[in-house]
């Protein structure tokens, strides 16, 4: 069965980077997209950033300014965020998504927390 596993999640401090790694434990070549949710405490989950299979480009959520990047390997079966000059807000738990055949599947997320 097709499962994502994130990693690269921790405590940091404002301003510093981290970089989220989602891997597929199947081939990713058939997903029409894979993307980053994250969830607040409190909040709903929110779109980060995504990419669009066959090489159909990258969208981002209504609230990055370009501290965030996002990236996919296939070969690797991974889609990666990276995150520089996080922010307090930036606290929440990161999801992967991968939607394939129109069906959704999504990871259990790995936690961010960013101090002041």
């Amino acid at each position: 069965q097709l499962q994502l596993v994130e990693s690269g999640g921790g405590l940091v401090q404002a301003g510093g980077s981290l970089r989220l790694s989602c891997t597929a434990t199947g081939s990713i070549y058939s997903a029409t997209s894979m993307s980053w949710y994250r969830q607040a405490p409190g909040q709903q989950r929110v779109l980060v950033a995504g990419t669009y299979g066959g090489g159909g480009g990258v969208f981002y959520g209504d609230f990055v300014k370009g501290r965030l990047t996002v990236s996919r390997d296939n070969a690797r079966k991974t889609i990666s965020l990276q995150m520089n000059t996080l922010e307090p807000g930036d606290t929440a738990i990161y999801y992967c998504k991968m939607t394939i055949r129109g069906v959704d599947l999504w990871g259990r997320g790995t936690q961010v927390t960013v101090s002041s």
